[in-house]
């Protein structure tokens, strides 16, 4: 599913984020990526979403090479991804039902599949019966399950979150995780970047360690 080869990320002022990182995460499998602040955990995330390109190295996601696809073709490689961010990104003058279609809709799909789609996810995330409010008349918690609600309606084969208990409770922060876990059951791959080594490890998934843009620990070196 994702392969990092010789991975380096040197920003123009000299810093590198990553450097030279070998990782290889099969189809299906749920992963944390830990460490402190500034280790490259978003880093990461970015250059499998395609918001950076690596220094040096290959990026690969489902049999893709990241290097080789071209600017005009990233929306439709993005398709194929489920994203949750700390900060939920959603539109509050819309309601949670037009939050959650977005990608549906972006994809072409008729008005009847987005309805039925967009009910199921809302379900998966207990936010069924609430399509029709604004997210600001919702809690920060029901707001980061409509985000997750939204990144897995178009069933990705692969979901990312960036530190998406940063902002909420341990029960909340425990639902959360519980919710990717269900995604990861029905065979979709999971890779989640995240501060709180305690839930990652309360959760008995693999887990790898960066520090200072490397890595330094896998739970399950050579899976």
């Amino acid at each position: 599913m994702i392969r990092f080869h010789d991975v380096t990320m040197r920003y123009p002022e000299g810093h590198e984020a990553l450097r030279s990182v070998n990782l290889h995460v099969p189809p299906g499998q749920m992963l944390f990526i830990t460490g402190h602040s500034g280790a490259g955990k978003s880093t990461m995330l970015r250059l499998i979403t395609l918001i950076e390109r690596c220094t040096r190295g290959q990026v690969v996601v489902g049999g893709h090479n990241l290097s080789r696809i071209r600017a005009r073709h990233i929306p439709l490689y993005r398709r194929h991804l489920g994203v949750v961010f700390q900060d939920h990104r959603l539109l509050l003058e819309r309601t949670v039902f037009d939050n959650v279609a977005l990608p549906l809709i972006a994809a072409g799909y008729r008005h009847g599949e987005v309805r039925r789609r967009v009910r199921a996810a809302l379900d998966l995330v207990g936010l069924l019966g609430k399509e029709r409010l604004q997210p600001v008349m919702l809690s920060g918690g029901e707001q980061q399950r409509i985000g997750i609600a939204r990144a897995v309606v178009h069933r990705p084969s692969l979901l990312l979150a960036d530190e998406p208990t940063g902002n909420l409770d341990p029960n909340l922060s425990r639902y959360t995780m519980e919710l990717f876990e269900r995604f990861n059951q029905v065979g979709g791959a999971v890779v989640i970047a995240t501060h709180d080594l305690d839930l990652a490890w309360s959760m008995s998934h693999r887990i790898i360690t960066l520090s200072e843009g490397s890595i330094v620990d896998d739970t399950s070196a050579g899976a």
